[in-house]
């Protein structure tokens, strides 16, 4: 929404009506009718749902002094990478802070200034600001912390008694637990939160990685194709969760389905997810399909990611997307795209703002490497970032793309102890077919390349 002047914001304090949301918080509004909206809103921002948009335009015409709803919409602009569109929201809230109560400005402030870590502790049921701490690509997940995951469990479990059985929180505690090796305990919880919320896209997403985390490719595709049924392009995870099933299909076998998927749902032309998420999903794709020695070839589609990284991220700033652009312009032989991303993350590493350190630029020089054929240098830069690779973020799943350039640049240098060594870690925690077929060729002494 657009006001011409701030000052058709003001009205008299004695309009201001304190209701209550589902998390039985005051809410400062003067239409209950909007405050409905606005939780509706809410949790269609909590389960990445379409249509929060709507919801909260139509709050605030109904009270367009609405603080919460304002910073609501600020979260969801950033969502879509409308920043100028979210700071601008984020200011109205800011500016009608002074007639809210001492929790709302807080829930304010945590939004806008990304979160104040107490605030979560002393309103243990504010939703909208915790889940910006969690999430692989939460505070906590780009924080560069190895233990990102263990801590966002211990929040969660923290946090817990006050939660009960909502659906939102049920998911991202299941969730917590599946990320760090309890998928038999994480799965039923966020199957509860499934049964909730079934349009919860969240969940559906934390059942995926179950899936993933159990070795169950049959399964997971299974899900993940029925689910996606009932969920619009447009909504936030559709792209991601595609990916998923594409990897699930690879993992199978079925290389021209998987095919069919990158293209119909993932590549940056089709794809309407936010750019990092297209960014990773496209490029760690086309960069598996390659050395997974999928056919037909697809290095006619790294153009069009190589195109999207500069467009979106022309310089180093977030690791995470740094390293997947590393992936386009290595794929593509972009040299001089490379070493100017690598240069940029080593000023950041200087100035001690890269969170993940010294493994972003190691991930990046590596994938340089593998890119251009020099396996056993690839080798050498991947493994020395193997225990610091949980410090660029993302999940297990999203990850293991390193993990499987490590392991092809040991093959084709001739490496086979070590890359046995990896696989058999791997398949002690889950069966991967893949894997059972790079033992193999560890077992029989061969290489590729």
């Amino acid at each position: 929404m657009r006001y011409d002047n701030d000052r058709e914001l003001v009205r008299s304090l004695e309009d201001v009506v304190l209701l209550k949301d589902r998390f039985d918080l005051p809410v400062t509004c003067a239409a209950a009718a909007a405050v409905e909206d606005y939780m509706a809103a809410i949790d269609l921002l909590l389960s990445a749902w379409p249509g929060a948009e709507v919801l909260l335009d139509r709050a605030l015409a109904a009270d367009p002094e609405f603080a919460l709803a304002h910073i609501a919409r600020a979260r969801l602009l950033q969502l879509q990478a409308r920043m100028p569109e979210a700071k601008a929201a984020a200011g109205r809230a800011r500016w009608l802070a002074d007639r809210i109560t001492a929790r709302e400005r807080r829930h304010i402030n945590a939004i806008a200034l990304s979160i104040d870590g107490a605030h979560a502790l002393k309103y243990p049921r504010d939703a909208l600001p915790l889940s910006l701490a969690l999430g692989v690509f939460g505070l906590l997940g780009f924080s560069g912390r190895r233990d990102h995951h263990e801590a966002q469990l211990a929040l969660l479990e923290e946090l817990a008694p006050h939660w009960d059985n909502d659906w939102w929180f049920l998911g991202y505690l299941g969730w917590a637990y599946i990320e760090t090796g309890e998928v038999a305990r994480g799965t039923p919880l966020v199957e509860r939160s499934l049964a909730a919320n079934p349009r919860n896209a969240h969940a559906a997403h934390q059942r995926v990685h179950g899936y993933f985390e159990s070795g169950d490719a049959a399964g997971g595709a299974g899900f993940v194709e029925n689910w996606l049924q009932g969920y619009e392009r447009a909504g936030q995870l559709h792209c991601h969760l595609s990916w998923h099933l594409a990897l699930f299909e690879l993992a199978r076998g079925n290389s021209e389905r998987a095919r069919a998927i990158y293209l119909g749902n993932i590549r940056p032309s089709v794809a309407q997810a936010a750019p990092m998420l297209v960014l990773a999903d496209s490029a760690s794709f086309l960069w598996r399909w390659r050395f997974y020695g999928a056919v037909p070839s697809l290095d006619q589609e790294w153009a069009e990611v190589a195109a999207h990284a500069p467009r979106h991220f022309p310089q180093a700033s977030l690791a995470f997307a740094d390293l997947h652009a590393a992936l386009a312009e290595a794929a593509t032989g972009d040299d001089d795209g490379l070493q100017f991303r690598i240069a940029g993350l080593q000023r950041l590493a200087r100035d001690g703002r890269l969170p993940p350190g010294e493994a972003a630029l190691a991930l990046c020089s590596g994938a340089a490497a593998l890119g251009r054929g020099d396996n056993a240098e690839a080798a050498r830069i991947l493994e020395s970032t193997l225990t610091d690779l949980p410090r660029i973020g993302g999940s297990h799943a999203q990850r293991e793309v390193f993990e499987d350039s490590l392991i092809v640049a040991y093959l084709r240098s001739g490496q086979s102890a070590k890359a046995a060594l990896l696989l058999r870690a791997r398949l002690g925690r889950r069966p991967a077919a893949r894997d059972d077929a790079w033992l193999a060729l560890c077992s029989g002494n061969r290489t590729e390349g």
